[in-house]
């Protein structure tokens, strides 16, 4: 395992037993942000990196009983933490890297990655990965609950000209990995950026 997988590892492993009591009121974002996929019924949906599985709930309600929602996370405590939560109820959770995910190739019609983007090792070649396992047309949505400046604040930083989720940064990055944005959104209280699967 790479040291960037230690690291990511480490960090919320240490976080897991108590992440979801932290942030107790991002539920209605989750919902509002998995309705903006335009998921039916029926669909596959990928949560990932999907921690203590939070969206797994709106995702398997937006797909319903037919529909087939999975959740991979590299860290095994915030999948434990789903488990405790219930969620797995809604999803089949998967050990696994967002670098080398264990899917057929376009076998989904959407990737979910809550506060994902952030902590991919290389951006580039993790999200052409997640578009390896999305069919043409499928969606992407990139979301945090809250904005990149309101997220900054919260841990004691400054937005830099190089953070990735930052429009003119994020754009490229898609475009070279498979994807075409159709929409973004960074305010205070959400920020969700859309892509559809090229070819």
């Amino acid at each position: 395992m790479s040291d960037d997988h230690t690291r990511v590892q480490e960090f919320f492993a240490a976080r897991a037993a108590d992440w979801d009591s932290r942030f107790p009121d991002d539920g209605p974002a989750y919902a509002a942000a998995v309705a903006e996929l335009g998921l039916r019924e029926g669909d596959r949906v990928l949560d990932a990196g999907c921690g203590t599985g939070r969206a797994l709930t709106p995702l398997r309600a937006a797909v319903g009983a037919s529909g087939v929602v999975v959740g991979a996370d590299l860290t095994p405590a915030m999948l434990q933490a789903a488990v405790r939560a219930g969620r797995d109820r809604d999803g089949r959770l998967v050990l696994a890297d967002v670098a080398a995910l264990p899917l057929r190739s376009a076998s989904l019609d959407a990737v979910f990655g809550a506060g994902l983007i952030s902590h991919l090792a290389h951006p580039a070649e993790n999200v052409r990965e997640l578009a390896r396992v999305v069919r043409p047309g499928g969606v992407l949505g990139l979301f945090h609950p809250i904005g990149r400046a309101a997220l900054a604040a919260r841990q004691g930083r400054r937005i830099t000209p190089d953070d990735l989720r930052a429009e003119p940064n994020l754009r490229p990055l898609l475009a070279g990995s498979g994807w075409r944005m159709t929409s973004y959104v960074d305010e205070d209280d959400r920020f969700l950026a859309l892509a559809v699967r090229e070819g």
